[in-house]
């Protein structure tokens, strides 16, 4: 009974806790205008949010699940209401001050909010901005953990119904739109494979950033991913390693345990249309002709040294030890075109990502069966070999009306028309492939791979060999003073990138990503000359909370939290 009584407590009190902060503005990434108002909108169980249309409805939708979930509020969606007050109104409409891609305007007075844009995506972006105006630790989720917890522990939990905390919204008037058009996040799935449940959630925090594009890293040495119907073994043999490294590489042993599994085409038809509601393209990864083990281990012809049997990988790093590329045939062509157009009946998205990186020609070399495709194609030697593969899947994919993406080795072998480069190895590379004409995004491997250090001693969970913390990371400038515009241009963005190696859990995972997400995050929507570090990690601080909020774990390892104001 006491505990009964004590939940009950903890729900009135919870109920009653309205929002009391200063009410400035925390929001992440930083908006291009905004213009503080005096007074607050007080969000409650009778706030009704009017969208006309299904493009308005679907981004109406978003926000009234993420209130009764986060705030505990439970506000009707309708089409029309005719009272001017306590109203949420989200509107599409030609206004020529939002052409920009993305653009939206967010205008918060006493009595009601209006969120407006001139696109279905742009609203949906205010939509984001709207829920970090709200105060985030919310009164609801006291009462939530007390709740879950009561249910753990077998006791009866009681709350008033209905919950009717009243959230605060600051008054401002908000204009803003995105920088670049490129703004995503990366996770391999191939060295650690993480449930359809977490994808989706994975693709949430990509939306509650703005961020629009979600690279999905999709086969490798260590596994493949994806279901073929028309190539099973690759699901059979390809998708499962016989164990795993222990510890960091070159690790301590292996153990046996046989891992790993593949999405199967209905779960990846699913993501595909989830992501796509929050305005996100998911953009998958196959790649070739190295960081091909997996392929090889199931179909040994198409590798060359047929004659030697392989396992998908159980270490990780390239291999100059063992031989990971394909060997050029008629019959890994087909292969090849045929991977690539299953793949492509999965994602429509514009652009499909090829890989094309850290390819081993030292097992070219060594092949007479490849000396001799040399000299029958009349190509010079592996570099011009690796471009011969980039061209014959470049068809394939262009053949469909879509783009490819390749890693930044690409302007080694010389760049094929159309193709996009992804910057890892550092940012010069991308611009030397927008000198060229080709657009370019970064993720240059200092600033953006989240498998690296965030602390000096690091000994777990990632590489070591250097340390990005955050502040590091969001000191990054994609576009230098010195670059011209008509070199600008090509450049179209950039993401983060989480390898998954030593992160084998979502626990980690998330440790790996927050709060250098929300670094990336910024830096590609919001304008270069708003940008400061002071500000970002003061409004971090309410990020914390909401990821808190979100259940997500993260690393505030750079620098202490306790004496910074939160709102």
């Amino acid at each position: 009974m006491k505990k009964t009584l004590w939940a009950l407590a903890v729900t009135l009190l919870a109920a009653s806790n309205l929002n009391s902060s200063n009410m400035k503005y925390s929001i992440i990434p930083e908006p291009v205008s905004v213009k503080e108002s005096k007074g607050s909108f007080a969000l409650n169980s009778s706030t009704k949010i009017v969208a006309k249309g299904a493009d308005a409805a679907k981004s109406a939708s978003f926000l009234a699940k993420y209130i009764k979930e986060y705030y505990g509020l439970e506000l009707s969606v309708v089409e029309s209401y005719k009272s001017k007050s306590n109203v949420i109104r989200l509107v599409i409409s030609a206004d020529a001050s939002m052409k920009k891609e993305g653009a939206y305007k967010a205008e918060v007075g006493k009595s009601s909010v209006l969120l407006k844009a001139s696109a279905p995506d742009g609203l949906f972006y205010s939509v984001q901005t709207l829920i970090q105006l709200l105060p985030p630790k919310p009164a609801y989720l006291n009462v939530k953990r007390a709740k879950e917890q009561a249910e753990r522990e077998g006791n009866l939990f009681m709350t008033t119904p209905p919950f009717d905390a009243v959230y605060k919204i600051p008054a401002v008037k908000i204009f803003d739109y995105p920088r670049f058009e490129y703004r995503g996040m990366h996770l391999d799935v191939v060295r650690h494979i993480f449930p359809v449940d977490y994808i989706k959630k994975y693709i949430d925090y990509l939306a509650l950033h703005k961020m629009n594009y979600f690279h999905w890293h999709l086969t490798d040495d260590q596994g493949w991913r994806i279901e073929s119907r028309k190539y099973p073994l690759l699901n059979s043999v390809g998708s499962w390693r016989d164990g795993t490294i222990i510890g960091l590489f070159p690790g301590t042993g292996v153990d046996s345990t046989r891992y790993g599994g593949y999405y199967t085409q209905e779960q990846i038809r699913d993501i595909v249309q989830y992501a796509a509601d929050r305005y996100i393209t998911v953009v998958p990864e196959i790649d070739v002709p190295g960081h091909s083990m997996a392929i090889i281990a199931s179909y040994p012809q198409f590798g060359t040294e047929p004659e030697v049997p392989k396992r998908p990988a159980i270490t990780w790093g390239i291999y100059n030890r063992q031989n990971n590329v394909l060997a050029p045939s008629d019959e890994v062509f087909r292969f090849l075109d045929d991977v690539f157009n299953e793949l492509m009946d999965l994602f429509p998205s514009k652009y499909i990502h090829i890989g094309a990186d850290e390819c081993s020609k030292m097992w070219w070399n060594r092949s007479p069966k490849v000396q001799q495709f040399l000299k029958d194609h009349n190509l010079k030697d592996g570099n011009a070999l690796q471009h011969y593969f980039t061209v014959q899947i470049a068809n394939t994919i262009k053949a469909r009306g879509r783009e490819f993406i390749g890693w930044d080795e690409m302007l080694d072998d010389g760049l094929v028309d159309g193709a996009v480069v992804m910057s890892w190895q550092d940012e010069k590379r991308g611009v030397e492939a927008a000198k060229l004409g080709h657009k370019a995004i970064m993720t240059p491997i200092h600033y953006h791979y989240f498998n690296v250090a965030q602390r000096d001693k690091e000994d777990s969970l990632c590489h070591n060999s250097w340390v990005s913390p955050v502040k590091k990371v969001y000191e990054f400038e994609p576009v230098g003073a010195d670059i011209p515009e008509s070199v600008e241009k090509y450049i179209i963005g950039g993401q983060g990138c989480l390898w998954t190696e030593y992160f084998p859990t979502i626990s980690k995972v998330e440790w790996g990503i927050f709060p250098r997400m929300s670094a990336v995050a910024e830096i590609y929507w919001s304008p270069r000359e708003s940008r400061s570090w002071k500000s970002f990690s003061g409004r971090l601080i309410d990020q914390f909370d909401r990821y808190d909020l979100w259940g997500a774990n993260y690393c505030t390892e750079f620098f202490d939290t306790s004496g910074l104001q939160r709102r």
